[in-house]
């Protein structure tokens, strides 16, 4: 394989898509050396193969707003690579998603879910539909004239969406009941992140933000530190940050930091109960706005137009948004003493900012191996609707702890250097390609 033949051919093919090219560049520079340990892999082509996607759905949404008016969005589904099995990955709702975004994710998402150790492949799909002010009644009307367009597309053993950036549980219930009415089908295995009445699993919301703390306790221990009394930077405040503050706090990890696209929280007596409630508050007002939780916790403080990263820190999490710390951000990080970072977010971290830290030495890992947990706990969701069962939170835990370790276990068996410097990019980006090539070379052209 030569990386730079594949990636000009990419780039006449693709031109303009970045997220899309920087993604697969960041998989082929790490998994050259081995790939090529494998002619088998050559002459089967694995790698050209890969990097496409299977097929990708893009379709019109058109819904009436609350005025009467009617709106017109684009809404998207690629299905990137089942070698392992059927489709699974996110819906996101944002309106900067277009196709190169979603093949990047889509692409990430194929080498995620095959390092969970659970049969699935590799999907995403979303519109550029904004949430942000918009009503409930809003949101209803257009998830169900998204799923009209979708529904044929996907079930529960072809293509098994879940939730993402503007998707949570309200909008996966409306998407799952227009679902229901139009595939007259009564499974509740077409979608993850469902509600706890109808088919959703314990710990699935929290499992994301979980997920990622157990990885960063493994990398932690591996490194002779402990959580406990590190002070932790996080960005952004939906779903997945709730849960790794959540999580980091009940570790003994001081939060001191939240953000959005507004600025930054300050935050330096850490995390309540009360605190972590309300960052659920402020992601279901649809603002999209951070400075409201410095209102009502007087102890903090909202410092405008900043980011979570101008906070002196011990961990840093990207919780947000791709490529949401760039090399800057990463020298600020580094020159305040931060010693470990972990991209709980997809691709949270530009390639400039991955090789400040790599260079530096300090724990850095990458959002296919961190946030894996999310997409994990989806496969035991599905597992549960198929069996017709539901599992306690406590059993639930225990697969999640197993996984999260399970992937960290790979990343080093990958990943380490002949100086003992687990480079974790390497490690997931190889162990998960070589399940997945495999697959396709044992499964034939096809």
């Amino acid at each position: 394989m030569n990386v730079t033949n594949i990636m000009a051919d990419l780039e006449r093919k693709h031109p303009g898509e970045n997220e899309y090219l920087q993604a697969v560049r960041e998989v082929l520079e790490s998994i050259e050396q081995t790939y090529n340990e494998h002619p088998e892999f050559e002459k089967a082509k694995i790698v050209e193969r890969m990097v496409e996607p299977d097929r990708i759905f893009t379709f019109r949404v058109t819904w009436v707003d609350d005025r009467g008016e009617i709106q017109t969005n684009l809404g998207y589904r690629i299905q990137f690579n089942s070698a392992i099995g059927p489709y699974k990955g996110g819906i996101r709702f944002h309106k900067a998603v277009n196709p190169s975004m979603l093949k990047f994710l889509g692409f990430e998402q194929t080498f995620k879910n095959s390092l969970t150790t659970l049969p699935m492949g590799g999907a995403k799909g979303g519109s550029d539909f904004d949430p942000v002010g918009k009503s409930d009644g809003e949101i209803m009307r257009f998830c169900q004239a998204f799923m009209w367009e979708l529904w044929n597309n996907i079930g529960p053993d072809t293509d098994i969406p879940a939730g993402d950036v503007g998707v949570g549980g309200r909008e996966i219930g409306y998407m799952y009941g227009m679902y229901k009415k139009l595939a007259r089908e009564y499974n509740t295995g077409v979608l993850t992140g469902k509600g706890m009445t109808w088919g959703g699993s314990l710990i699935r919301p929290e499992a994301t933000g979980f997920g990622a703390l157990y990885f960063v306790e493994h990398m932690l221990s591996r490194a002779g530190r402990s959580i406990e009394g590190a002070t932790v930077a996080i960005s952004g405040f939906g779903n997945v940050a709730w849960g790794a503050a959540t999580k980091a706090t009940e570790l003994g990890a001081k939060v001191i930091a939240i953000s959005g696209p507004d600025g930054v929280i300050y935050n330096p007596n850490g995390m309540t109960k009360e605190k972590i409630a309300f960052m659920l508050q402020l992601r279901a007002s649809n603002r999209n706005i951070v400075a409201p939780f410095a209102e009502r916790f007087p102890d903090t403080t909202f410092i405008p137009g900043k980011k979570a990263w101008s906070i002196k820190c011990d961990i840093a999490l990207p919780c947000a948004f791709q490529n949401e710390l760039n090399g800057e951000d990463a020298k600020e990080l580094l020159a305040a003493g931060t010693w470990c970072v972990a991209e709980v977010s997809n691709m949270g971290c530009t390639p400039e900012s991955i090789a400040e830290f790599q260079a530096a030495g300090i724990l850095f890992a990458p959002g296919k191996a961190v946030n894996a947990g999310g997409v994990a706990t989806s496969g035991l969701e599905m597992t549960q609707n198929a069996m017709h069962i539901c599992w306690s939170a406590a059993e639930v835990d225990e697969k999640l702890h197993y996984i999260m370790r399970s992937i960290h276990e790979q990343c080093v068996k990958y990943g380490t250097q002949p100086d003992g410097y687990v480079n974790y990019v390497k490690g997931a980006n190889i162990a998960g390609f070589m399940k997945v090539a495999q697959a396709m070379l044992e499964q034939g052209v096809v």
